[in-house]
């Protein structure tokens, strides 16, 4: 009985750690006002209707930076069908980094700054980049990935959300 108590729990540190969803029904996305490049705001209440990966990053992340055209490349392949993505900068990001990174890499979706921090700490006391959430159509999350995502799987995941009504 023991031995098949440590195993549960041994499981179960396993999946929080590889940032596996574990919960039988989706949470609510927190109620966010994320800051854009261009000083214009977005918040959750406007995901509703759309698939949205939001991805807290940092341009001193060597996964973040690697993860990127993944990023991009699964933003243009489904943003004609109500996908979405905003990247979020971590606060400790310096504004003209993230800046020079979105100009350069030529970032085709929202890039957001959350200079005090707030963003993160609403979305689970995010600390560790990349940490990427999958929210559905109605504005829950589906999906928390911390580490880069398994792509193909995101992209089965992204392709079932689009097809709910």
């Amino acid at each position: 009985m023991k031995r098949s108590w440590y195993l549960a729990a041994a499981v179960l540190v396993l999946a929080i750690s590889l940032g596996i969803y574990l919960s039988s029904g989706a949470s609510t996305a927190p109620q966010s006002s994320f800051v854009m490049l261009d000083g214009s705001k977005k918040d959750t209440s406007q995901m509703k209707g759309h698939v949205t990966l939001v991805n807290f990053w940092a341009t001193s992340c060597t996964t973040c930076v690697a993860e990127m055209p993944k990023i991009i490349s699964t933003y243009e392949k489904y943003k004609s069908r109500g996908f979405d993505t905003i990247a979020v900068a971590m606060s400790y990001d310096p504004p003209s980094y993230v800046v020079n990174f979105a100009q350069t890499r030529k970032l085709p979706f929202s890039v957001a700054i959350d200079n005090t921090g707030e963003v993160a700490k609403a979305w689970g006391d995010v600390k560790l980049t990349p940490t990427t959430y999958l929210v559905n159509k109605r504005g829950e999350i589906v999906k928390r990935y911390v580490g880069e995502p398994d792509f193909a799987e995101l992209h089965l995941l992204i392709e079932r959300l689009l097809a709910e009504v």
